[in-house]
């Protein structure tokens, strides 16, 4: 199969400079405004350029147009996609321009908005045939974008151009012609309305006559009216198609909730792309991005959605969805690749994320419960988001082989850490799995003055957690002020208080980055003690 490997997007919208790999299953999850549509509509530019009625100056970063827009894409598969072209002189040229290599790149710029570059083993065509740009969509796998302004109406309402309309007007045009009931209502249309002897006929003659008296007495070269009734084509006989639905109800689709026009107007684009792969696109792979996937649809409905999309890519196709939904971040797969997208300083960041990422997804970023994760070997509960970045990263370079602990912020609050204590024991005992509770841990900064009424009535309403050891406290009063001291990474209590929550994640992810494993064991010792009971206390 033709599948998109690679993508590089620079300068659109508030995506600056963003490059990644891409599986056959992509899930893009992030907060509201943080660039994941502008992702989408990235790749939609690239494929079909800009609507006519858009300026490339509102998709350039900032509004700036010195700010030049570039989407590149790497494909796989290349030699299947040629191969599977319909058009034998498109193919030829295609053929010809790969010279046996699989891989391609296409580039779109906002300098050459009509033209796509090819580059292949490193090398940019310099010259391509003229019209190559029609060839290029003739060999490019199909773009289908279901983006969250596209109703129901657009799908499955008849139309020449929408989905459901081509593909009742082919059916009914192979079928028709040659169907002897249409030609016998054909002939009695004809004979109805069109008949000498046709009563519809002589009343319309009458009416004819009537409005020709009329018209006469004001342009006297006016000797006759008439009215004719065309027999209607395909199209007039279709256009007061509506689309039923029987769910115990059988009522118009118009009629239905949101949830299963959603899921109709879904399963129409599927639809129809076997319909174009069994026509003009057999052996086509096809690229379906859907935006916001989990609109108007229950958890159930949800998760059954991803298992029909997750069965087209162990075919042909690929799919990019992006969502606000922990149902679909939840269940691991082979094929599925999970990418967290955050704005900073309004740059948005496209990450890929692993297993021990997922907590932060499910908790953070879409407000899930622990019932949403898979079951791990243990939990570390931390006070911010500060400590989650950096031991995230610590676990990951460090420690891969240790037991799986799912490690959760507590946003510096103790009242959210006895929140998140709560919900984990409440959560697992349907699974009969409440003895988390002797297993957890929690990480506390040492209080300030302030703060040590809170924390000392934490440890009183937790004192068996207390006592077991579960909970711990670091020496300092923040992580910031644990760090090693080189290269300006330790801070003092005063340059903590000055900093902001996003320079603070921002060093932490520099330090869990760049920390070498002797400096965090020794140097660190609070942290790296508390991981190593947590470790000692998993399942």
């Amino acid at each position: 199969m033709m599948m998109i490997n690679r993508v590089n997007i620079k300068n659109f919208r508030s995506i600056e400079c963003e490059t990644f790999e891409c599986g056959k299953f992509n899930i893009f999850v992030g907060q509201n405004n943080t660039g994941k549509t502008n992702f989408f509509e990235a790749i939609e530019w690239f494929f079909n350029g800009l609507p006519k009625n858009k300026s490339i100056s509102e998709v350039h970063r900032n509004r700036d147009i010195n700010n030049e827009i570039s989407v590149e894409i790497e494909f796989t598969g290349a030699l299947y996609g040629a191969s599977n072209m319909k058009n034998e002189s498109n193919k030829a040229k295609i053929m010809k321009l790969l010279e046996g290599n699989d891989k391609v790149i296409v580039r779109r710029t906002s300098l050459t908005p009509n033209k796509r570059t090819i580059i292949i083993s490193g090398n940019e065509i310099k010259k391509l045939p003229t019209g190559f740009d029609s060839a290029l969509n003739d060999f490019l796998p199909k773009f289908e974008y279901v983006h969250t302004r596209q109703y129901f109406d657009e799908v499955a309402k008849y139309s020449a151009k929408s989905p459901v309309g081509i593909m009742l007007s082919s059916v009914l045009e192979e079928m028709l012609e040659d169907n002897h009931q249409y030609q016998e209502f054909k002939d009695k249309f004809e004979k109805l309305f069109n008949d000498e002897n046709s009563e519809v006929k002589i009343a319309f003659e009458k009416l004819g006559n009537r409005v020709q008296f009329h018209l006469e007495k004001q342009f006297d070269e006016c000797t006759k009216v008439s009215f004719e009734v065309k027999r209607p084509d395909f199209d007039d006989l279709l256009k007061n198609f509506q689309t039923c639905v029987d769910d115990g109800v059988d009522t118009y689709a118009s009629e239905k909730g949101d949830g299963m026009q959603r899921a109709l107007m879904l399963a129409i684009i599927q639809a129809y792309a076997d319909y174009r792969k069994d026509r003009e696109d057999a052996g086509k792979s096809f690229l379906f991005f859907i935006d916001e996937a989990e609109l108007h649809l229950h958890p159930t409905a949800q998760r059954k959605l991803k298992n029909v999309l997750l069965e087209l890519c162990e075919k042909l196709d690929q799919v990019f969805i992006n969502t606000h939904s922990s149902v679909f971040v939840a269940d691991e797969h082979k094929l599925q690749n999970i990418y967290k997208i955050e704005k900073e300083d309004s740059v948005t960041n496209i990450n890929l994320i692993g297993i021990l990422d997922k907590p932060y997804v499910v908790f953070e970023l879409l407000g899930g419960s622990p019932a949403d994760l898979l079951l791990p070997r243990n939990f570390l509960i931390v006070e911010g988001p500060s400590e989650l970045e950096f031991v995230t990263r610590v676990i990951k370079r460090f420690y891969p082989d240790k037991p799986q602990i799912q490690i959760i912020s507590a946003s510096g609050d103790t009242h959210q850490a006895k929140r998140t204590i709560n919900s984990i024991i409440q959560a697992f005992k349907p699974l009969e799995h409440s003895i988390f509770k002797e297993r957890l841990t929690v990480l506390c900064d040492r209080p300030s003055d302030t703060s040590k009424a809170g924390y000392e009535e934490f440890l009183r309403q937790y004192k068996e957690f207390n006592h077991r050891g579960q909970i711990k406290t670091l020496t300092k009063g923040s992580i910031e002020e644990c760090y090693p001291d080189v290269d300006e990474w330790k801070k003092n209590e005063q340059q903590v208080k000055d900093m902001d929550g996003k320079k603070k994640i921002k060093h932490a992810k520099k330090i869990g980055e760049s920390i070498k494993q002797t400096q965090f064991e020794n140097e660190m010792t609070d942290l790296f003690e508390c991981l190593q009971y947590c470790w000692e206390k998993a399942f």
